[in-house]
């Protein structure tokens, strides 16, 4: 074999697409990725202060500038902050769950109505989501929780005209995960929730069909009041299913 090696091997399979390789990322990437790893298994947490760019270039191997540009690819992400000052520096960010939500609903109101994300996949999330978190409502709801829905129930039946009316709908459900006692559940569920509502509802809902939603939530208040976390998990999902006719493209 003469000449470069690589290229010999690459012309005797028919091209380099079929070399088991990966790209090599740029230096800058490589230490960002390195940094968000520390940061995502926890080596690094909230709050704290990385080492300096002279001690992260020296740690490294690279330029100063390399790690800035790292810096920068984190910082563009929320992974990190800097501050100025003689207590400043770069610290790793404190993520709250208001942030993550946004971040989501975003993020799925840009895929969304594409072959990214298509509606019938939001409204198959929210059931995977909600229906558990009816049940576990049904099992750790308190007294302030029943009393929201009641009264949100109460409200939706005295709303006149959609709008008014589909937001306490959203507030009922908003309560239930809430009663569900899991913040994860809350961050998740808000964002498919509020692309949905913002993009997808139908403007042509008739009054009759609002009328049915109410007498669905009562179902699902009264199966979550028992304590019974199977019915109000299987009151939950006809729930979700009969919403979809609400939804368009």
């Amino acid at each position: 074999m003469t000449g470069n090696p690589l290229k010999e091997i690459q012309g005797a399979r028919g091209g380099s697409g079929n070399l088991p390789v990966s790209r090599v990322r740029t230096a800058y990437q490589q230490v960002a990725d390195q940094l968000r790893e520390l940061i995502l298994t926890g080596s690094l947490s909230a709050g704290d202060r990385l080492p300096s760019e002279a001690e992260l270039a020296a740690t490294f191997g690279v330029s100063r500038s390399t790690v800035r540009e790292a810096l920068r690819v984190l910082a563009s992400r929320d992974l990190i902050r800097t501050t100025r000052g003689t207590t400043g520096g770069t610290f790793v960010s404190t993520v709250n769950f208001e942030q993550v939500s946004d971040y989501l609903e975003t993020s799925i109101g840009l895929m969304s109505g594409s072959a990214s994300v298509t509606v019938g996949e939001m409204l198959e999330a929210r059931e995977v989501l909600e229906v558990p978190a009816a049940r576990l409502a049904a099992l750790r709801r308190g007294d302030d929780h029943l009393k929201a829905l009641r009264e949100a129930i109460e409200r939706e039946m005295l709303t006149r005209g959609r709008g008014g009316r589909f937001r306490e709908h959203r507030n009922f459900h908003a309560i239930i995960v809430e009663a569900a006692g899991n913040r994860l559940l809350s961050m998740m569920t808000e964002p498919v929730f509020r692309v949905l509502q913002a993009k997808f509802l139908s403007p042509s809902v008739p009054d009759e069909f609002w009328a049915g939603v109410d007498h669905e939530h009562e179902a699902i208040l009264a199966a979550i009041e028992n304590g019974d976390g199977e019915a109000a998990a299987a009151e939950m999902l006809k729930h979700l299913i009969a919403l979809r006719e609400a939804y368009s493209d």
